[in-house]
């Protein structure tokens, strides 16, 4: 079966997690053409078939229309098995920011005024004229991405304006969170310090 997604004009990551999606209901031997109009969305699709050990090809349609043709391989492979390379969003010449947060609380004292913090800090996020391109979540601060969270719909405006939630497996592993992961995906200790290492500018509340 061939399916389309028209992805152009849409920004990182939502070509991504566009076909992502797609991939994830498709069976051995499907076909997805995306469509996107830049060349760092054919590059980031590129990593995500590879991450899911399918077949890719671009081709260049027209100025700033390229088709990328992506052949389901096998069933999907869980995001724990294979992680997927680094996927950068940051325009050309723009700083590549990476938030860093390791606690479901805001500095050091007492722990109502770090919960109130870290909430105000998050929502605030939101709200600044250039969103950061990732959120690192790990240790207690994996907590702020699961079920229960106060910080949720602020996160999934975060996701769904392009920028990625990124939370540690072995952190929710080790405090029983992974069935309750509620935004964002699961990476793993690699791509936690290949992030920060080719971030420009790094901010931990």
């Amino acid at each position: 079966m061939e399916k389309t997604v028209d992805a152009m004009g849409m920004t990182c990551p939502k070509p991504v997690i566009l076909a992502k999606k797609e991939m994830d209901k498709s069976q051995p031997g499907d076909v997805i053409l995306v469509q996107v109009d830049n060349e760092v969305a054919t590059e980031n699709l590129r990593k995500l078939a590879n991450s899911q050990e399918a077949d890719y090809e671009m081709t260049k349609l027209g100025d700033k229309h390229y088709e990328v043709k992506i052949t389901v391989k096998k069933e999907g492979t869980s995001r724990e098995e294979k992680e997927p390379e680094y996927i950068s969003c940051a325009p050309q010449g723009q700083k590549n920011t990476v938030v860093v947060i390791s606690s479901d609380k805001m500095g050091e004292g007492d722990p109502e005024l770090g919960q109130i913090l870290i909430k105000g800090f998050i929502y605030s996020l939101t709200q600044l004229e250039k969103l950061p391109d990732t959120v690192l979540f790990y240790n207690k601060g994996a907590f702020l991405t699961c079920e229960g969270s106060p910080v949720l719909e602020d996160l999934k405006t975060l996701e769904k304006e392009g920028t990625r939630i990124c939370t540690c497996g072995t952190c929710l592993d080790f405090y029983k969170m992974k069935e309750k992961l509620a935004v964002g995906t699961v990476v793993n200790m690699y791509v936690i310090a290949e992030t920060q290492s080719k971030a420009d500018l790094i901010i931990k509340p």
